[in-house]
């Protein structure tokens, strides 16, 4: 059975930094298409703000993020990280590792396993 659990989640002032990790198990790197980042704020929608093909190593940011945050992924330890930097009060949300088992497709569209979340606090 595919499980996602995330870490690294916490609170931390506006400007500062935190890493986010989701590992996976179940499955190996060779069996998912793609992984992702989403975030759902209290009272909003859930977004996703970041993907990760594992075949070419594309990655795809919101432009509420990009040029903040960067994902990437260690295939040895089945391990996917948002890396994310200058943080703002907006970015506060739970924050929810994905992954597409099959392809092909936009990944944010076609997630088929969750994390249960994490959670990122950012004081102003």
């Amino acid at each position: 059975q595919v499980q996602l659990v995330e870490s690294g989640g916490g609170s931390v002032q506006g400007g500062g930094s935190l890493r986010l990790s989701c590992a996976a198990s179940g499955y190996t790197h060779r069996d998912y298409y793609c992984m992702a980042w989403f975030r759902q704020a209290p009272g909003k929608e859930r977004e996703g703000i970041a993907a990760i093909y594992r075949n070419t190593g594309t990655t795809y940011y919101a432009e509420s993020v990009e040029g903040r945050f960067t994902i990437s992924q260690d295939n040895d330890k089945n391990t996917l990280y948002l890396e994310m930097n200058k943080l703002k009060p907006e970015d506060t949300a739970m924050y929810y590792c994905a992954a597409a088992i099959g392809g092909p497709g936009f990944c944010l569209q076609i997630i088929t396993n969750w994390g249960q979340g994490t959670q990122v606090t950012v004081s102003s």
